[in-house]
């Protein structure tokens, strides 16, 4: 039994499309643990003031797991169409030339992308390196906390070049929702019939 993404049977697909898209979704669970871990530590954290419990850096923790799961959620997030895009001018194109202004917008942000991604690497490496600790209570060496943050950014990077190979071969993109030729007005009937975003 496949696990269903966006529509596909991974089942139906090559086995190079079935770990891509389940190294997207796995980052996604990573995320969607790290805010479970969230709740817990401020829960903890609230209720555990009455009860005199506390939690050492607790404050460090909860920011850790929050940029772990802001950036290992971006590439599933992405894939999946729930990103903000500002889609003005792309709306309006059709054919080749949407192609085009896709494969550029891509690869724009595919060069930003991997331009933080490599010095967030760096950085992760260079605290290992160096043995950086964080200055709170607990001292935690900080390539540990970094690694959700280069992590998140690699796995991102990846699906960028991915989805650029993918509109490059013509094919539409992974993360662009109804039919291509759908207007605005008849997107907005849709959703609100319940067909979804």
């Amino acid at each position: 039994m496949g696990i269903a993404l966006a529509g596909d049977d991974l089942t139906a697909r090559g086995p190079a499309r079935r770990a891509l898209d389940l190294l997207y979704l796995g980052a996604g669970y990573a995320a969607g643990v790290f805010l479970v871990a969230i709740f817990a530590i401020m829960m903890v954290m609230s209720v555990g003031r009455q009860f005199a419990i506390n939690i050492p850096a607790g404050d460090d923790f909860a920011s850790w797991c929050m940029a772990a799961m802001a950036f290992l959620g971006l590439a599933h997030t992405f894939k999946r169409g729930e990103m903000i895009r500002v889609g003005l001018l792309l709306e309006r194109l059709h054919g080749r030339t949407k192609q085009i202004a896709e494969i550029v917008a891509l690869g724009i942000a595919t060069a930003f992308i991997l331009y933080f991604t490599r010095y967030a690497a760096q950085m992760t490496y260079d605290s290992w390196r160096f043995n950086d600790v964080a200055q709170g209570v607990v001292a935690l060496p900080l390539w540990i906390p970094q690694l959700g943050f280069a992590g998140g950014l690699a796995i991102l990077s990846i699906a960028l070049v991915d989805e650029m190979i993918n509109v490059v071969r013509g094919n539409r993109p992974s993360y662009e929702k109804g039919s291509p030729d759908e207007t605005p007005d008849e997107f907005i009937e849709r959703v609100s019939q319940g067909g979804g975003g």
